[in-house]
């Protein structure tokens, strides 16, 4: 019987938290439910004031107006964006697990020092060093005969070095898998390559899904990069695109902006909500040793 009362007591205690939750998790969903609904509206309803979330007449017309378009071709960017954001994700990944197995289990001296020194690159913002890094990029095309400005490369080649967010969180994970693993593999005779892709990657599978989500949503959602170095609309990614698709109007049309905007959010909603058991799991894991 107390066994059974014990989580409703625990339950109306806590009843406060439960509904402050509640109200910060609908806070968070209204803008996106204003987003859908006003993607859904006339260009005459999309103004009304006040504004009602259920559209009356429903004009689901507005996204094929979108994608039909012919002064945005969001085919064209979506592509240019995946293509990027695949680039981005892979090096990502495999360079923050390659960098953070060896600060979590490789010792040689000066590794905290290291360590502490990467971490505090995370302070530094990117529009900091931007510029830094358009130079470099000008004079990497300028002294190799390589194009790198106006082409995607900028966008995707910094990621194959490391990210420091994403090598702190592979690192806080992989001090959680037991040593007592990689010991017994290396009296197998395996080298520290194999143990790293053989008993570390297997394990860390969700903390690298972790960080594959994080760089594609950080890829897919970047503006300020694209706009720095794409020159082309043929190169457009899609939050440069969705600009420029506002500015061609002289007014804008709010549903259409709208219905571009949910067309841009989806996939990363879909994403998320395939791998949300082991996103969770990874975030959940992370930290809890080291």
């Amino acid at each position: 019987m107390d066994n059974a009362t014990e989580p409703q007591s625990r339950l109306s205690k806590n009843w406060p938290v439960h509904v402050a939750l509640i109200l910060i998790c609908a806070m968070a969903i209204v803008p996106f439910l204003w987003m859908l609904s006003t993607s859904l509206k006339t260009a005459d309803t999309a103004m009304e004031f006040p504004p009602r979330m259920i559209p009356n007449p429903i004009v689901p017309g507005n996204y094929l107006t979108v994608i039909n378009n012919p002064k945005a071709n969001f085919l064209l960017w979506a592509r240019n964006t995946l293509i990027v954001a695949a680039l981005s994700v892979a090096g990502t990944t495999i360079s923050s697990a390659i960098v953070a197995y060896g600060f979590s289990k490789i010792r040689f001296r000066g590794r905290g020092f290291l360590f502490g020194l990467m971490l505090s690159t995370m302070m530094i913002p990117f529009p900091v060093t931007m510029v830094s890094l358009f130079v470099i990029f000008r004079w990497l095309g300028d002294h190799t005969g390589m194009m790198w400005l106006g082409t995607f490369k900028p966008l995707w080649v910094p990621a194959w070095f490391g990210s420091a967010f994403n090598i702190f969180l592979l690192r806080q994970f992989f001090t959680t898998i037991p040593d007592e693993l990689s010991e017994a593999a290396r009296m197998d005779g395996c080298s520290e390559v194999g143990i790293f892709l053989r008993v570390i990657l297997p394990l860390a599978r969700p903390a690298l899904v972790v960080v594959a989500l994080f760089a594609f949503m950080g890829t897919w959602n970047d503006y300020l990069g694209p706009l720095i170095y794409l020159q082309r609309p043929e190169q457009f990614t899609l939050g440069l695109g969705l600009q420029n698709f506002q500015s061609q109007h002289g007014g804008t049309p709010w549903n259409q902006l709208m219905a571009a905007s949910v067309l841009v959010v989806l996939p990363v909603l879909l994403l998320f909500f395939l791998a949300q058991r082991t996103f969770i799991e990874g975030i959940a894991t992370t930290g809890m040793k080291g």
